[in-house]
């Protein structure tokens, strides 16, 4: 391996400068006694430093298990939590090798587990504006635990519903309120309830569809138009009496027209 000739060649650099030395020593005239406390000098300090190297690799390593060891606590957890299947490995991996797939992978559950969240938050602040709107129930999830994705599509699937319900009734809200308007005008009646004058204020956002809301306003449709109906039966015959006194007093044509307009 090319480490292999790395190590090889670190050791004969080593054994270059001790010779060097050495060589330096002896043409100085440095006895032999001085020479081996300078030699054992110079081992020390390689060996200090080779030691200090070694620790910091052991460090690593340490720091690598331990990684490993929180990793597969990590994911079992977010496993439960995703209710997803356990992570499985490939026992042949190196340390470092394993340590890597682990922490990827933790962080991809993160990921899952944040935006699986986020998006329940989102629905349910959906929920809440909708059911404000129609007066009805919240959705029912535990909101203690992650959801699940098939929680969440039950969960879309019903604003959904929410959604498209409230849109069927505030068309008919609309459709009501414009033919409620018109009634009133005709019959020259003024809002005298509450209720009345939600109908006809102008800020259509604000009225709350609900279904007794939506069936009070169906009847109170009914009963203007009944009340028009019941109207019109009464015109109806008093301008029958009407006719039937002009001919009984020979009203002339010109002076029956003049009334007409009414």
């Amino acid at each position: 391996a090319l480490s292999e000739v790395v190590a090889a060649e670190a050791v004969c650099c080593l054994n270059r400068a001790m010779t060097t030395l050495r060589d330096i020593w002896e043409e100085i005239g440095i006895p032999e006694e001085q020479r081996l406390e300078r030699t054992d000098t110079v081992r020390k300090h390689i060996k200090g430093l080779l030691d200090m190297m070694v620790a910091e690799e052991e460090r690593l390593k340490e720091r690598l298990l331990k990684s490993i060891v929180l990793c597969r606590k990590e994911l079992d957890t977010l496993c439960k939590e995703l209710q997803l299947d356990s992570f499985e490995t490939e026992e042949d991996c190196t340390i470092l090798q394993m340590e890597k797939k682990l922490r990827t992978h933790v962080e991809v559950l993160q990921k899952q587990k944040r935006d699986r969240k986020q998006e329940l938050k989102a629905l349910q602040e959906q929920d809440q504006d909708l059911c404000d709107i129609l007066c009805t129930a919240l959705f029912s999830i535990d909101t203690g635990t992650v959801p699940s994705l098939e929680d969440l599509d039950r969960y879309r699937r019903h604003v959904a519903s929410l959604n498209t319900l409230k849109e069927q009734r505030r068309e008919e809200f609309v459709t009501n309120k414009r033919q409620i308007i018109l009634l009133m005008e005709e019959l020259d009646h003024t809002p005298d309830t509450s209720f009345e004058r939600d109908v006809v204020c102008e800020d259509e956002e604000a009225f709350c569809l609900s279904k007794d809301n939506i069936v009070a306003l169906q009847n109170l449709l009914q009963q203007l138009e009944g009340r028009r109906a019941l109207n019109e039966a009464v015109c109806a015959e008093l301008r029958a009496r009407i006719i039937a006194l002009w001919e009984r007093l020979q009203i002339p044509q010109e002076e029956r027209e003049s009334s007409a307009v009414h």
